[in-house]
């Protein structure tokens, strides 16, 4: 079942998690009025018991309807600003091959999320929204989610998190913190703070299998490509690891006073909790040589992962090969042929770059049917196949090991970035 807050549509997964962009209407009831009052009024004290704070106003529900839940899902994302990011982002994750070319992503994600959605807390009209016909025992448990998220955004802007552009990695890490501890506090208020389902033996390792089981057994959801089920769950179980570990290493502190900033530091404890913080590179483009930019972001650390697995099918390979990511950013462009994508990638270390560097030559191979000319330990590989030309490339840029992949249709030019003139910082200016 799907439980969200809300945010903008910044990656994959903000585009399966649309039920965090509703805006909804209707007439508000407070939390001693409507069927939900019993429901709401046993669920606080627990929460708040878990979570260390108080409600600083008492949170509201509202039933929703499949349909009204499906309209103003659709209006979101045919909304004409949202629109224009759902296409660029579309448009990307077609070029990387990690949805089908084929696809009506639209439609899917429509019938996608009235699958999922059983409730929503929208901090735009500070609302907790279920779906009236829901089971009862679903009900139950989104409830005392929702009210996770009612209670965050009374002490963060769950809004503001969300609206830096650009940075579908960094929204990701904050996505993980809002869901994962929303997963962490409602299992703890539900078994009266023990943690006992978290730490007896096997007992998050179960909860993540019947996330994952509950997750499957709905038909929209099994079918959809990999990067839209993996950073749809991501979230939920890697964000509550997170979440668990601040607590037990940060006892009375806030997570929110010190957000993580990158998938890579939700997933790798000694890039968060180290003695040394592992901040990401920031990375500035430069302009781009003879062709049209449409649309820019980042994949991050964990769908760099998901990439590698969408064309190699390996796991241990794509988790090693993405292991040591520091920073992206790729552009979507527009040729005298058709599309295509610049993706930049820098690295902890020369080595870790030279085995992604190595991957990306394996993916070029496979997804093109393609080979190469160049030669062995050449820091440029150029494959081609299928009608598309891919370049690879290696080197040392400030200081820093960076590799970059060129796809563009055969015949264009894959010189289109200067990798002199990239800009790399650790870290945000914002």
């Amino acid at each position: 079942m799907k439980h969200d807050n809300r945010g903008t549509s910044a990656g994959i997964f903000a585009l399966v998690s649309l039920t965090l962009i509703l805006s909804a209407c209707g007439d508000k009831r407070s939390e001693g009025e409507g069927p939900y009052a019993r429901r709401v009024a046993d669920a606080v004290p627990a929460i708040e018991q878990a979570v260390g704070l108080k409600f600083k106003t008492p949170p509201k529900i509202e039933a929703r309807s499949k349909a009204q839940v499906r309209e103003f899902v659709t209006a979101q994302i045919t909304d004409s600003v949202a629109a224009r990011t759902f296409a660029g982002m579309t448009a990307a994750y077609k070029r990387l091959g990690m949805i089908p070319d084929t696809m009506n992503l639209q439609s899917f994600l429509i019938d996608l999320l009235e699958e999922q959605i059983v409730g929503y807390y929208d901090p735009k009209t500070k609302v907790l929204y279920v779906v009236s016909d829901a089971p009862s025992e679903a009900l139950g448990i989104t409830i005392t989610h929702e009210l996770v998220h009612a209670l965050q955004d009374q002490y963060i802007s769950l809004d503001s998190t969300q609206k830096v552009e650009g940075q579908n990695d960094r929204q990701s890490a904050a996505q993980a913190v809002f869901e994962g501890q929303a997963v962490y506090e409602q299992i703890s208020a539900m078994t009266q703070g023990s943690g006992m389902a978290m730490n007896m033996p096997g007992g998050w390792d179960r909860i993540r299998d019947m996330i994952r089981e509950n997750q499957s057994s709905m038909p929209v959801f099994a079918r959809a490509p990999t990067v839209i089920q993996e950073t749809l769950i991501f979230p939920y179980l890697s964000g509550a690891e997170f979440v668990r570990n601040f607590k037990e290493r940060n006892p009375g502190k806030s997570v929110y006073d010190d957000m993580p900033v990158s998938t890579e530091q939700v997933l790798h404890p000694r890039s968060y909790f180290g003695a040394s913080r592992d901040l990401p590179t920031s990375i500035t483009l430069p302009a781009l040589t003879g062709v049209t930019k449409r649309y820019e972001n980042t994949l991050g650390e964990f769908e760099t992962r998901l990439f590698l697995f969408e064309h190699l099918q390996d796991q241990n390979e794509a988790v090693q090969g993405a292991t040591g990511w520091d920073g992206d950013r790729y552009a979507l462009f527009a040729t005298g042929g058709g599309e295509g994508l610049a993706w930049v990638t820098v690295w902890d270390s020369p080595a870790e770059a030279s085995e992604f560097y190595d991957l990306l030559g394996k993916v070029a191979s496979r997804r093109f049917v393609a080979s190469t000319s160049s030669a062995t330990g050449s820091v440029t590989k150029t494959y081609t196949g299928l009608g598309r030309t891919v370049q690879i490339t290696t080197e040392e840029i400030g200081g820093r090991a960076v590799v970059l992949w060129v796809d563009v249709p055969q015949g264009a030019s894959t010189s289109v970035v200067n990798l002199s003139g990239l800009q790399m910082q650790q870290g945000f200016s914002n």
